[in-house]
C-alpha cells in the first residue's frame, strides 16, 4: 500500500507500534497491519484562545481573548511527546495568559499590550519546545472591562486633558508676561520710543472712524516737567508780557 505525504506534511511511521522513521514528502510504502503512520501538518496554525475572565493586580475583572500562531518543527516529538499537540498548545496559552495578566495593573495592561503579548509568547514557546512546536506569536485580540470602569477611565482621561490644557495656557501667559516685561524695559530705556509707539498705535486706530481716540501724553514729556519750577516759569512769562 502506498500513501502520499504532501510537501507541507511529515509522516511518523511505526512498525508493530514502534517508531521507525519520519516520512518525507512523496509516495511512501506503508504495509497494512505491519505499519502505521500519522501525518503532521507543518504549516503555521492560527488558533483562537478561548475567551476567559481574569483579575488584574488591582482587582479589576476583565474578559480577554487572544490568538496564538504556532507550527510543528519536529513531527516525531509532536506525535510521541504529547497526545494532541494542537489542543495542548491552546490550553497552555490559555492558562499562561490568565496567570500572566494577573501580575499587571489595568493601566499597565492597556498601555503595554505588545510587551505583555511577547512575554506570554516567550513563556509558551519555552514550554512547547519538548513537544516539537515553535510558537511564533501570541496576540491579545480584545479586552473587555466593566462599564463602570470604562466611565471612570473616561473621566480620568478627560481630567488629564483638562490639566494639560491649563498647563499650556499658564505657560503661554507666563511667556506673554515675560515678553511684555521685556518690551516695557526697552521702551523705558530708549528715548522717544514710547512716543513712537503711541504714534504707531494712533495710526492703526485712525483707519476706523467709529473709534474714540484718547491721546496719551508720553512719559518722556511728563518727565521733562519734573524739575521745572512752575511758579518761576509763570513769573518769567508775566515779565516778558
Amino acid at each position: 500500500m502506498f500513501t502520499i505525504v504532501k510537501e507541507y506534511q511529515s509522516g511518523v511511521k511505526f512498525r508493530f507500534g514502534k517508531f521507525v522513521k519520519v516520512l518525507k514528502p512523496g509516495i511512501r510504502l506503508v504495509i497494512p497491519i505491519i505499519h502505521e503512520y500519522k501525518k503532521v501538518d507543518l504549516r503555521t496554525i492560527t488558533q483562537d484562545v478561548p475567551q476567559q475572565k481574569c483579575i488584574t493586580k488591582d482587582n479589576v475583572t476583565i474578559t480577554i481573548n487572544a490568538v496564538v500562531y504556532y507550527r510543528v518543527f519536529d513531527a516525531k516529538k509532536a506525535v510521541l511527546e504529547v497526545k494532541d499537540c494542537f489542543f495542548a498548545v491552546t490550553q497552555l496559552a490559555q492558562t499562561t495568559l490568565r496567570n500572566s495578566l494577573g501580575g499587571f495593573k489595568l493601566d499597565e495592561l492597556l498601555s503595554n499590550l505588545k510587551v505583555i503579548s511577547k512575554e506570554i509568547k516567550d513563556i509558551v514557546d519555552t514550554e512547547t519546545d519538548p513537544w516539537g512546536i515553535k510558537v511564533e506569536k501570541v496576540e491579545i485580540k480584545d479586552i473587555k472591562i466593566p462599564e463602570n470602569m470604562e466611565r471612570i477611565i473616561a473621566k480620568e482621561a478627560e481630567a488629564e486633558r483638562e490639566k494639560r490644557a491649563i498647563i499650556v495656557k499658564s505657560q503661554g501667559e507666563v511667556e506673554a508676561a515675560q515678553k511684555l516685561a521685556d518690551a516695557s524695559k526697552i521702551l523705558g530705556t530708549s528715548p522717544g520710543a514710547m512716543h513712537l509707539r503711541t504714534l504707531a498705535t494712533l495710526s492703526d486706530l485712525s483707519g476706523d472712524a467709529s473709534n474714540t481716540l484718547v491721546f496719551a501724553i508720553p512719559v518722556e514729556v511728563l518727565e521733562s516737567f519734573r524739575n521745572v519750577n512752575i511758579a518761576e516759569t509763570v513769573k518769567s512769562i508775566v515779565k516778558k508780557g
